[in-house]
């Protein structure tokens, strides 16, 4: 009988959670005394079951609770005595403030971001380059508030945005907000805490030169695009050096006028061969060669592929809740075990497109693979069985 050489003592889901140190749920329990009033469904069995909807992408509580009750036997890997009830977990759900999960999300995040960091693989043009935007999850405008106009026919859609920092080395948030989709992005600009010298990118959508004033006075740099109906002054234009690449068109310094504010910067006009437009990109930064404001500028794409990454990995088209809380809890979930399975793919050598990877925990949740170990050599068994000799007693007849 032929045995598997990546066989482990526990299964995959239980791999994933000694990622998780027990002592952050537990530290985090205390400080928002979130196990009050619950005599089961703790704070800890809350976390694993939603982690566990997270990672096995199920539609529903029902559903979640049904392919849980059927590892019966199993749940000592999970930490768990016995399985909330899908009633008790709406409840929780309901109850249990969303900020427990975001401030286990960020102990994490503490925790691996150095790890992080130091296994990139990215080349940036600045160092503690921070990357700004926003998304929007859709859902029905009873729970959240939808932006534009109410359809003639239909309901009208609403939605919950979900603005986000990231740090371009670590490549997940290190700040979320929600708000509804109706709130303009550039609010959330003022809850940036960034420190002197750092560098911030973002689009256009977070216009807003009150707050470029502000960073320029504390020496904070920022890198965005100009607006198409923008107004300003043009005061003076550089003399672009030989090394310059010819996509560079232009650099100068504007004026533009806010009210009792007069807000100096610097405008670049760009060409890009591969879409063939002219983009403008204003920087508080005069120091930097205008090659490399572009090129932070091109980093900003990066916030973009986490999104699709958390979105298509860890679907949230299907809501356990149909409360604000219930949502974000579910966010902050996906949010957390994208952390672990970036964790998990930048510990194996071995190199995995991120989806593939997912694919095969979600497949094997309860299977006892030794996870590191299938990472780094897949093809290790089915080779054993390719090349080992042939049968001696098979030889004989």
């Amino acid at each position: 009988m032929n045995k598997s050489t990546h066989f482990s003592g526990h299964p995959i889901i239980k791999q994933l959670l000694n990622l998780l140190p027990k002592h952050i749920v537990s530290r985090t329990a205390d400080s928002f005394d979130s196990d009050r009033y619950y005599k089961t469904c703790k704070t800890y069995e809350h976390v694993v079951s939603m982690l566990y909807a997270a990672i096995s992408g199920v539609n529903s509580l029902r559903e979640l609770s049904t392919v849980m009750l059927a590892c019966e036997g199993k749940l000592s890997h999970l930490g768990l005595t016995n399985f909330p009830k899908r009633s008790t977990l709406s409840d929780a759900n309901a109850n249990r403030d969303s900020e427990v999960f975001a401030t286990i999300y960020y102990s994490l995040l503490e925790k691996y971001a150095k790890f992080l960091s130091d296994s990139s693989s990215l080349n940036l043009p600045v160092k503690h380059l921070k990357i700004v935007d926003s998304t929007t999850i859709s859902l029905f405008s009873d729970i959240l508030k939808g932006v534009g106009r109410n359809p003639i026919n239909g309901k009208k859609k609403g939605g919950i945005k979900m603005h986000t920092m990231i740090n371009a080395m670590e490549d997940v948030p290190c700040l979320v907000r929600f708000s509804n989709a109706a709130t303009h992005d550039h609010t959330f600009l003022k809850e940036l805490e960034l420190k002197k010298g750092s560098f911030v990118v973002f689009d256009k959508a977070y216009n807003d030169y009150r707050q470029y004033f502000d960073w320029t006075n504390q020496d904070i740099y920022f890198v965005t695009r100009q607006k198409g109906n923008a107004h300003y002054k043009s005061v003076a234009e550089f003399d672009l050096e030989d090394i310059t690449p010819d996509t560079v068109l232009k650099d100068e310094v504007i004026n533009v006028q806010k009210k009792e504010l007069t807000i100096e910067l610097r405008r670049i006009a760009y060409w890009d061969e591969k879409s063939q437009k002219v983009y403008e990109f204003l920087s508080n930064n005069f120091l930097l060669s205008p090659e490399k404001i572009c090129d932070i500028y091109k980093h900003r794409w990066q916030i973009e592929t986490m999104f699709k990454r958390l979105k298509q990995n860890f679907p949230l088209k299907y809501f356990l809740g149909d409360s604000s809380n219930a949502i974000k809890i579910q966010i902050w979930c996906g949010l957390i075990v994208q952390l672990l399975m970036l964790v998990v793919q930048k510990r194996t050598k071995k190199t995995w497109a991120y989806s593939n990877m997912i694919s095969m925990v979600r497949l094997h949740l309860m299977s006892y693979i030794d996870l590191f170990s299938f990472l780094e050599n897949p093809t290790q068994g089915w080779d054993h069985l390719t090349t080992k000799p042939p049968d001696i007693q098979l030889e004989i007849f």
